[in-house]
């Protein structure tokens, strides 16, 4: 907003003039007044009588603005659906009820046919993205990305990512002879795509700007890594696979997205999600995005400013291959006795009676908040 003087009064700064307030009527008149000869001796005293008018009239004007450009602001706030605690863990509770998702499997199978059916009820497109993938051990396995778009025809888009897949072996069971059996994999892989396929309810319910366009992924195959006794048998790029091939060939060509998030482990009790290392390399206007959303919310007890550990997830081939800045909330846990992520990653227990209700409800309040906000 521009205030300007008229010509005549330019030597008196105290009297500003606003053209499209009712102030522009009177300047030139008090003055006009106040000079003539024969008013002098009420010259100051009508001056006076006049300014203090003047500035309760600017006063009132003023604080009419402010009140309606608050109301403005008001009416503008995006409204952000209510996420459901229990219906997200419904979802998780769904997922494990076909078993370890382990490639290969029946459960594996059927849990994927679920996911087609239920996110084709809320999604605008589904699209199953099939792959060959070889292992560590040199066996072949078909994949299946799960990918549910809406809003497919807006330019900017977000990803929300979680792999679905279950690890193949309890390597880190206190007991060695669960090594080799699969495990659940509750909060490692069914938490992350329960807090997603309730946001995709949401999304459905109280559809998100047509602006913004969202496409949540479930990738497959991330945890068919080395066994924890075979660590020499492969590295790291026996992770994350179905995630490396949907990088090296999305579900469409050319595709590109704005930001992306990744969740992984996001339902145990007491998470804290430390700022993960190579999030914080590649990604790091996402990750002060979302950390300063959740600790606006309250929630920096989980979402903590820790510097985080490395960690070779489905985010590294998305910011290396696909060239899309994407963060990862994973909960790390330096305490534990694995030394890096929550106690019972990698192990037997790793099943519903880990998935904590209030955990899942912060995670996906914050991220719903980030994409609803994102308009």
């Amino acid at each position: 907003m521009k205030w300007f003087l008229p010509t005549h009064l330019v030597n008196r700064p105290l009297f500003l003039h606003q053209p499209d307030k009712c102030v522009s009527v009177s300047l030139v008149m008090i003055d006009y007044l106040c000079d003539l000869k024969y008013y002098q001796p009420m010259r100051t005293l009508f001056y006076l009588l006049s300014l203090i008018y003047l500035v309760s009239a600017c006063n009132g004007t003023t604080q009419k603005q402010t009140r309606s450009e608050e109301t403005s602001v008001a009416v503008k706030k995006t409204a952000v659906p209510v996420f459901s605690r229990d219906s997200a863990y419904n979802f998780v509770a769904k997922q494990l009820s076909f078993g370890p998702r382990v490639p290969g499997s029946e459960a594996h199978a059927a849990c994927a046919s679920w996911f087609a059916a239920t996110m084709g009820s809320f999604a605008d497109t589904v699209f199953v993205q099939n792959f060959k993938a070889r292992v560590y051990t040199k066996k072949v396995f078909d994949g299946k990305n799960i990918i549910a778009s809406f809003n497919p025809k807006a330019a900017k888009r977000i990803i929300l990512a979680a792999h679905w897949d279950s690890r193949p072996y309890a390597d880190h069971d206190p007991d060695e002879k669960m090594h080799r059996t699969p495990i659940d994999g509750a909060n490692d892989g069914a938490s992350g795509v329960g807090v997603l396929m309730e946001i995709a309810r949401l999304l459905r319910a109280q559809p998100i700007s047509p602006s913004v366009g969202i496409d949540i992924i479930f990738f497959d195959l991330e945890d068919y890594g080395p066994h924890n006794s075979e660590r020499d048998a492969g590295d790291d790029d026996y992770w994350a696979l179905g995630s490396q091939y949907w990088s090296k060939t999305p579900h469409q060509q050319g595709y590109q997205a704005n930001f992306g998030i990744l969740l992984d482990m996001v339902g145990a009790a007491g998470a804290v999600f430390p700022r993960e290392y190579y999030s914080q390399q590649y990604a790091s206007w996402v990750l002060d995005k979302v950390w300063r959303t959740a600790q606006l919310m309250g929630y920096d007890s989980y979402f903590s400013n820790r510097p985080g550990l490395p960690i070779n997830d489905d985010h590294i081939p998305v910011n290396r291959i696909a060239g899309i800045p994407m963060i990862n909330i994973i909960h790390q846990d330096q305490n534990s006795s694995n030394g890096t992520f929550y106690e019972h990653w990698h192990t037997i227990n790793d099943n519903l009676d880990q998935i904590d209700k209030q955990t899942l409800q912060v995670v996906g309040e914050v991220v719903t908040r980030v994409i609803y906000e994102a308009s």
